[in-house]
């Protein structure tokens, strides 16, 4: 059901936890299925130089969010704003049509950090 990929990050998170002095920090929640994505950015230079979450939810979430703070380190802000679910999961090797959320979950929790962010 899962790919090799998904269930590596799934059981072998990376970036997990909080960036103490994060430059951006959102919690996005997923009101239909209740899967809960912290995630917080260090930015250095116009990109961003780490990246860590926190998740509360299913395989697809956890796995998605490590992905996802792989995908965004040493990416501009634009770069990371153009990110697309699409992108997340490729990544993570694909996702059944039914997890689909949880690559759309850690996008919105990018784009709500993103958002705090100061030109």
């Amino acid at each position: 059901m899962y790919s090799a990929q998904l269930l590596d990050h799934f059981q072998n998170p990376r970036n997990a936890g909080e960036i103490p002095d994060a430059d951006a920090t959102a919690e996005i929640e997923n009101p239909a299925c209740g899967d809960v994505l912290r995630l917080s950015l260090k930015i250095s230079a116009g990109r961003i130089s780490q990246a860590q979450f926190k998740a509360k939810g299913c395989v697809a979430a956890i796995a998605c969010g490590s992905a996802l703070t792989e995908l965004v380190v040493g990416k501009t802000l634009n770069q990371a704003r153009n990110l697309q679910r699409e992108d997340v999961i490729a990544f993570v090797g694909g996702l059944p049509q039914a997890s689909t959320h949880a690559a759309q979950l850690a996008l919105d929790a990018l784009s709500a950090a993103l958002s705090r962010i100061k030109a």
